[in-house]
């Protein structure tokens, strides 16, 4: 306990922080309750509690590396900040839109860092602060226009790569027929949700990985949304595959879950191994710089 009240920044006031970090904790904590017994149990929000933890992680990693980095505080900025999350979270509640109520906490905990911490404190806690957006459910207008697209481009992909291997498949919107079978491309197996938490997924590499090279960090950033859809045709062919092989049930039961784990996996790696090719790129150009 004393090694960690020693890595905590020394010139914030914790006689006026403590009582304010825990005002706005539990001003949380029924949101949390609400998700966790509520949206987060959806196969499309699941990711939502593991994005929380990967912040306690990195908050946590950030105090123990510390202490945390301070300046000048900025009181007047802070409280603005403060002021504006307050205002989200209570629009949030009065119209019960929860993608909103988890957005305030990066202007309350953003604000309470400036005000106490100046911009120093703020700089090295933003990226936590903002991975934590990843955890709130989308707006259902914003999925329901950009989901239906993205469904219909990976499902006619899935279908031509499939038919031109040989297999008996057709397809009818978002409804794939293969064999005897039918399957609905549904939106956890490519929608708006899965490309959201593949972001995610990237952004943490990135943020771990620590690069100095801006361009690195822009390309890697920019092929998120590619990986992301590579990833979810990965998995509607997998799904098609065992469907077609091993039957209904299996394509259904525990193998759809294997499949969704096999789509995260193939977007590591392919963050990894294009991250690999810049790096053999950005080695070369420094030799012969």
């Amino acid at each position: 306990m004393t090694e960690l009240l020693r890595r905590l920044p020394a010139r914030v006031n914790w006689a006026l922080a403590l009582p304010l970090l825990l005002g706005v904790l539990l001003l949380y904590v029924p949101l949390y309750r609400e998700l966790l017994a509520g949206t987060w149990q959806t196969e499309d929000q699941a990711h939502g509690p593991f994005i929380v933890l990967i912040c306690v992680w990195l908050l946590g990693r950030i105090v123990w590396n510390g202490p945390v980095p301070t300046s000048t505080p900025r009181p007047s900025s802070g409280l603005l900040l403060f002021g504006t999350g307050l205002l989200l979270y209570v629009v949030s509640k009065s119209q019960d839109i929860q993608f909103l109520a988890v957005f305030s906490q990066f202007f309350v905990f953003a604000g309470l860092a400036l005000a106490l911490g100046g911009w120093r404190c703020l700089r090295v806690l933003a990226f936590p602060l903002f991975f934590l957006m990843f955890s709130a459910p989308l707006p259902g207008a914003l999925v329901d226009a950009l989901t239906g697209p993205l469904k219909h481009f990976i499902s006619g992909i899935a279908e031509q790569m499939l038919y031109g291997a040989g297999l008996p498949v057709t397809r009818s919107g978002v409804i794939l027929y293969v064999g005897q079978y039918q399957l609905l491309v549904a939106d956890a197996c490519a929608g708006l949700h899965s490309l959201f938490s593949l972001a995610a997924l990237t952004c943490l590499y990135l943020y771990l990985q620590q690069y100095r090279s801006r361009w690195r960090n822009l390309v890697l950033l920019a092929l998120a949304i590619p990986f992301a859809i590579t990833a979810n045709l990965i998995r509607v062919i997998i799904l098609v595959l065992i469907t077609y092989y091993l039957g209904d049930a299996a394509g259904q039961g525990f193998m759809h879950g294997l499949a969704g784990m096999v789509m995260f996996g193939s977007a590591l790696l392919l963050i990894l191994g294009t991250d690999g090719v810049l790096g053999r790129l950005w080695l070369f150009k420094e030799g012969r710089a």
